[in-house]
């Protein structure tokens, strides 16, 4: 097997190998990679008169200065927000307003209600003891629809936890979020995971693991697998400024620079880490300022202001397709919510603050302010709307909540082709168990 996964890497490592011009044109002044101990040439290039021109160190493209300072971040301006849309919903420059169809705007704000309803259902639910976990999109809605309409149905997406709405976009059903979230015998996972760990192969969204940025350096692997196949397509990993202290964001940030695979970073920087504020976490200039260091495109764009997401994830992407790079968007935004069940927020943050967000910078109320400007949506339509949104959503949940359980079974499944006899001897002795305790145990889909 190794030498035959050798054999058609050989090319590429021939390649990656054979001595590359690195500096001018054709002339006995050039520099090859390949010379030289190590690979590199020791020397520094020089011009015709013998005068240094620049340095070529290794890992670095600089020019030389007699001047000792060092680079602060104060000493430069944070990279800008880019929008399209003031609070008030209108466009700020007509150039920059994207050609998205009538009909696609209603979708993504009806999208961004109907999951701004589900949050409250679920939630209520869980405090009710009805699911034993759950996790709100609130205020965050923007960056899921903006993203997910500006994609291609075929790229592959890397979730975090809190992209319900990129999901939601694609077609997953409340009927699915519902039944995943209870764990019943119509739950895709087979009541293995949480609620709000989804996943569905038919959507192209990964299922979604709890340990936070563990994703990234597995969608940078698919990107590369994607540049390296005939089918245009781009994978987009979203994760939170959170994630971005962890390792595993740096080995991935650096792995699709070097391999230039075609991903998009989608940060979500929504101003908390569960309780850690932002500048608690780190001091430079926030997620987009690391991606230049790295090698990567960065932007940094207006997360409550759909419209801005939408042109950026929309201009990320045929960056991502056509030129096989990485691309880094961090969208800045503020979580509305809890972190989660778990959490109360009222612990580390005031009501006022909370309140100043919800009332004055809602992606859901700039949204529905633009498609009023357009003569898109009145007040009638809003309540119409309403309406049937929660109709909906309570109509699957109470579908979700009377079906049986999964069964118990599926802890043994689907890990071996081959049952191996430990597995067996613990099946069994759960078997016997819940023959005689049973009774005590809800009702799942093998004891109906």
């Amino acid at each position: 097997m190794l030498k035959t996964g050798f054999s058609k890497l050989r090319p590429l490592a021939r390649a990656s190998f054979a001595p590359k011009c690195i500096y001018g044109p054709a002339s006995s002044n050039r520099r090859w990679y390949g010379e030289g101990v190590g690979g590199y040439t020791p020397t520094d290039a020089v011009g015709s008169d013998g005068s240094e021109v620049r340095p070529q160190f290794p890992g670095a493209t600089a020019s030389w200065t007699h001047d000792l300072e060092f680079v602060n971040a104060d000493r430069y301006n944070g990279i800008p927000v880019y929008r399209v849309m003031d609070r008030s919903g209108r466009v700020i420059q007509a150039k920059d307003e994207p050609k998205i169809p009538d009909d696609t705007l209603i979708d993504m704000y009806q999208k961004m209600t109907l999951l701004n309803t589900m949050d409250k259902i679920l939630y209520e639910s869980q405090r009710q003891g009805r699911i034993s976990f759950y996790m709100t999109n609130y205020g965050e809605e923007g960056t899921h629809m903006g993203s997910a309409a500006a994609l291609d149905p075929k790229d592959f997406i890397y979730g975090q936890y809190r992209e319900s709405g990129v999901l939601m976009y694609r077609g997953y059903t409340l009927d699915q979020f519902m039944n995943q979230c209870y764990g019943n015998e119509m739950d895709a996972g087979k009541g293995r995971q949480m609620p709000i760990h989804y996943g569905s192969p038919a959507h192209n969204f990964c299922t979604i693991s709890s340990p936070l940025a563990t994703q990234m350096p597995q969608a940078v692997g698919t990107a590369y697998a994607f540049k390296r196949s005939p089918e245009k397509r781009c994978v987009i990993c979203y994760f939170g400024e959170g994630s971005s202290s962890e390792g595993d964001a740096h080995a991935a940030f650096n792995f699709a620079a070097v391999l230039d695979a075609p991903i998009i970073f989608f940060c979500r920087n929504n101003g908390y880490a569960i309780s850690t504020p932002t500048r608690e976490q780190y001091r430079g200039d926030g997620i987009a300022g690391r991606g230049p260091a790295y090698g990567i495109a960065s932007i940094r764009v207006d997360g409550n202001d759909t419209l801005a997401v939408y042109n950026a994830t929309v201009a990320a992407r045929n960056m991502a397709i056509n030129e096989n790079k990485p691309v880094l968007i961090e969208a800045m935004t503020y979580r509305i919510g809890h972190h989660s069940t778990s959490d109360d927020s009222s612990a580390y943050r005031s009501v006022d603050e909370v309140r100043y967000w919800d009332s004055t910078d809602h992606p859901i109320a700039r949204m529905r302010l633009y498609l009023s400007h357009k003569g898109l949506w009145n007040e009638q339509k809003e309540k119409e709307w309403k309406n049937s949104a929660k109709k909906q959503v309570m109509e699957a949940f109470q579908r979700a909540e009377k079906r049986p359980l999964a069964s118990w079974e599926n802890v043994f499944t689907d890990v071996y082709h081959e049952m191996p006899p430990h597995l067996e001897a613990q099946m069994k002795s759960m078997r016997d168990h819940m023959k005689e305790y049973g009774k005590h145990y809800p009702v799942t889909s093998d004891r109906k």
